[in-house]
């Protein structure tokens, strides 16, 4: 890991008190995870790209962790994980874009940390150099929407039928942009 990693430790005060310990997830924190993700409904889950109730996915997560690709943080209140965050790494021409994912346990939404782990993962974002961060939200999450467009990401597009769900059906996604670095025109 990565000593910026190794030593970042974020707590945080919630509007309502509650404080939350954000930091990078590692190897040792696959109960964390098993726990966080084992208590989705079903409803939730069909947002995942990948089944995050079955441990051996799960266990491939942080038995591979490579930081270079990604960077896991977890966030928890005492000992109970209660998000996760994750910043994806491209490569080749898509080396100076991050794409970002979190996920909030159900009563921990609504309450201010998605925006304080959000701001954890542009921080991130900028220390490894990225100019560009964005993030796929289902087109009917408006509030979600907004919450990534008060921290700065700005709507790119729309991806009609982007998104399948396990029963098939379809969703639009809107493509969230958030340029980290400032193109420098000079005369």
């Amino acid at each position: 890991m990565p000593e910026q990693l190794e030593k970042y430790r974020d707590l945080v005060t919630l509007a309502d008190g509650v404080r939350v310990l954000l930091r990078p997830m590692t190897a040792a924190d696959h109960h964390l995870l098993t726990e966080l993700f084992m208590s989705i409904n079903d409803d939730d889950l069909k947002y995942f790209r990948h089944n995050v109730k079955d441990p051996i996915i799960l266990k491939e997560w942080v038995q591979n962790l490579d930081y270079s690709k990604v960077i896991p943080i977890i966030a928890l209140v005492k000992e109970r994980p209660v998000g996760n965050a994750t910043l994806h790494f491209g490569d080749g021409p898509r080396r100076h874009i991050g794409e970002v994912r979190i996920y909030l346990a159900r009563d921990f939404r609504k309450r201010g940390l998605g925006m304080k782990i959000l701001r954890t993962i542009i921080e991130f974002g900028r220390k490894q150099g990225l100019q560009i961060l964005n993030a796929e939200v289902i087109a009917e999450n408006v509030k979600l929407i907004k919450a990534f467009e008060m921290m700065g990401f700005k709507k790119q597009c729309t991806l009609e039928n982007y998104f399948m769900f396990p029963d098939g059906e379809c969703s639009d996604v809107k493509l969230m942009i958030m340029p980290l670095s400032e193109k420098n025109e000079e005369f």
